[in-house]
């Protein structure tokens, strides 16, 4: 069986190549970075090089397809709404245009974001909750989405949308909350960072995954008969501030917490939790990594890193 997944270089793409590889996949990676993969064969190319795409999939004809490549930062997409619409959607475009113009049935996974649904009106949000994104970077996703439901009904391709809430673990860029928080604790413990961990809003509520369990969702889905949309998320919200407090518990040196103003988001949902039971019935996935395990081995990373 044959995968390409594009944005392999990135967070959850390293993680994703090595339980594929376990399971007897043969894994092929599309990276603008072009950076090596433990077990995959990484071809350069940025997703908006329609013809480079094209090529790589005609020559790969892969059986699945798993497309991660995206712009993903919210704080980014208001500095650059434009790049974030034009790698969210048309780098989707260009991968759909290869597949259907390269003749080839592959099955494809489309990893969107909770962000699509804005401001939740209950407190678990399920797939048939409004689409009202807040944000940019939740706009691109919405648009994303319209155009791939384009497509399945104009060409009929196999396509089945994940709508992912956040995930963590070792490896995730210090651009996220979780990450920021391990990394900066570790640079204090090290002493190349004064004792000063400066945070963004502690208030808001989130639902995060180990990236462990999240890998195995996606093959999971992608190897369901489903071409629906589904929310990949643990069910269960936790503060930012818990957050902080369980990788603080971890230290033992004292940390003054410092709000700072430019990391503050313009808008900002306050609490995120996603209802996972259609997913969940769908393949008895259960995530099984507690969060405190997860931030603990995100806190060692950093400190391996730091030291």
């Amino acid at each position: 069986m044959k995968c390409l997944v594009t944005g392999i270089s990135g967070f959850v793409g390293g993680y994703l190549t090595e339980f594929l590889i376990k399971k007897g996949y043969e894994v092929y990676g599309i990276d603008q970075s072009g950076n090596l993969v433990k077990g995959a064969e990484v071809l350069q190319a940025d997703i908006l090089d329609k013809e480079k795409v094209f090529k790589i999939i005609k020559d790969v004809r892969p059986n699945q397809i798993i497309h991660l490549a995206a712009q993903s930062s919210v704080r980014r997409s208001w500095d650059n709404p434009e790049l974030t619409q034009k790698v969210n959607v048309d780098g989707t475009r260009f991968l759909l245009d290869a597949v259907r113009e390269a003749e080839i049935n592959s099955r494809i996974l489309i990893v969107t974001s909770a962000e699509i649904y804005g401001v939740p009106n209950g407190i678990l949000i399920t797939e048939n909750h409004s689409l009202k994104p807040v944000n940019p970077y939740g706009e691109s996703r919405l648009k994303q989405e319209k155009l791939i439901e384009e497509y399945k009904e104009e060409y009929n391709m196999d396509i089945v949308i994940s709508r992912s809430f956040p995930h963590m673990g070792p490896k995730q860029l210090n651009k996220f909350v979780c990450s920021s928080f391990a990394y900066q604790i570790a640079m204090i413990e090290s002493g190349k960072q004064e004792p000063v961990l400066k945070v963004g809003n502690l208030e808001a509520v989130r639902d995060f995954t180990d990236v462990r369990d999240i890998v195995k969702a996606y093959y999971l889905l992608i190897n369901s008969d489903s071409n629906g949309v589904y929310n990949i998320c643990s069910g269960n919200g936790i503060s930012i501030s818990e957050v902080l407090k369980a990788l603080l518990c971890f230290s033992n040196r004292k940390i003054n917490v410092k709000q700072d103003p430019n990391k503050m988001r313009p808008s900002d949902i306050p609490v995120m939790v996603g209802n996972n039971s259609k997913f969940v019935n769908l393949t008895d996935w259960i995530p099984i990594i507690p969060i405190e395990e997860t931030l603990k081995n995100l806190l060692d990373y950093w400190r391996k890193k730091a030291f």
